[in-house]
């Protein structure tokens, strides 16, 4: 399924501040920064990389159920989102 930049514009934003924590925490370790600092980032970094995922999945959800209701094939079956959102956890 073909997901739609302006559709993920929230996902989008998300990784994007993430990539730039994750930089964050790259300098953090090399520069030899307290470990329960460099923890705590690394933990938002990561919450805003699964909450992203999580937006992708509910966007493909929505897509998928816009289609059923047009009465055309959605884009991916259930089984497949479902897989895609275990993927996940």
């Amino acid at each position: 399924m073909e997901m739609s930049p302006v559709l993920l514009k929230d996902a989008l934003t998300r990784l994007k501040r993430a990539q730039g924590q994750l930089g964050a925490v790259i300098a953090m370790i090399e520069n030899g920064e307290d470990c329960r600092r460099v923890l705590t980032q690394l933990s938002a970094v990561s919450s805003a990389v699964d909450r992203a995922g999580f937006k992708i999945i509910a966007t493909g959800m929505r897509e998928c159920q816009t289609a059923r209701l047009r009465g055309e094939e959605p884009p991916m079956s259930e089984e497949e989102l479902e897989k895609l959102f275990m993927s996940l956890s």
